[in-house]
């Protein structure tokens, strides 16, 4: 779980990179607890948490501009 001080200060590409890898990771996790094999589902809740803050973030940082 990332907090938002964490990423605000990155730079617009280091949030398109993270929340690239991210979207990736959601989309693992939901197949995986489609196929049951995520042992734990709070997970992709967690991921969708993040992203969120990425997002967030990336609207912020393009406003600045």
């Amino acid at each position: 779980m990332m907090k938002f001080a964490n990423v605000k200060d990155l730079s617009v590409q280091e949030l398109v990179k993270k929340r690239d890898e991210l979207r990736a990771e959601v989309f693992h996790a939901r197949m995986k607890n489609s196929l049951g094999q995520l042992a734990n589902p709070v997970q992709i809740r967690i991921l969708r948490k993040d992203l969120a803050r990425l997002e967030t973030a990336l609207t912020g940082q393009r406003q600045k501009q």
